[in-house]
């Protein structure tokens, strides 16, 4: 991946309820203070190719993707992928027991798909400021979703 950043958070839950939070996607915009809105485009239980498309507020600016499983491994780990442009996107949550909770991590990666000279050098300009901001949104996923997790 081109740019990536990991963060964890510790959660006072066991894996299970974790689990529970980060694979219920109809409920993720309940849940993340960053998602507007959901919209489901497979049916069935969270699993690879589960479809959806997510709305959430970035930069002031409200962006709608569509995201997909890519491997799941309950309760342990699962990939989500989304590709906007001429950019993926690699989201991986890794569960792992920890002092009677879970520590839970969430790697992001971006990665230009064909980048142009002008798409290159924008990634340069602007490429570390993107990821500070996304850095900041994803810790934020973490915490509301650690603090769903507490209260089940």
């Amino acid at each position: 991946m081109d740019h990536t950043t990991s963060l964890t958070q510790h959660v006072n839950a066991p894996a299970d309820k974790v689990w529970a939070v980060v694979s219920d996607i109809p409920g993720s915009a309940a849940t993340l203070s960053g998602v507007d809105s959901i919209q489901m485009l497979s049916e069935g239980p969270y699993g690879e190719g589960t479809r959806w498309k997510e709305t959430r507020k970035m930069m002031g600016r409200s962006e709608t993707v569509e995201m997909w499983v890519a491997q799941a491994d309950p309760p342990r780990s699962t990939t989500v992928k989304a590709r906007q442009g001429s950019a993926d996107y690699t989201t991986r949550f890794t569960l792992a027991d920890r002092d009677g909770g879970t520590d839970l991590t969430l790697t992001f990666g971006a990665e230009m798909v064909n980048p142009t000279r002008m798409s290159k050098l924008a990634l340069a300009l602007f490429g570390k400021l993107g990821m500070l901001i996304t850095r900041k949104a994803l810790a934020k996923d973490l915490a509301e979703i650690a603090a769903k997790a507490e209260s089940l």
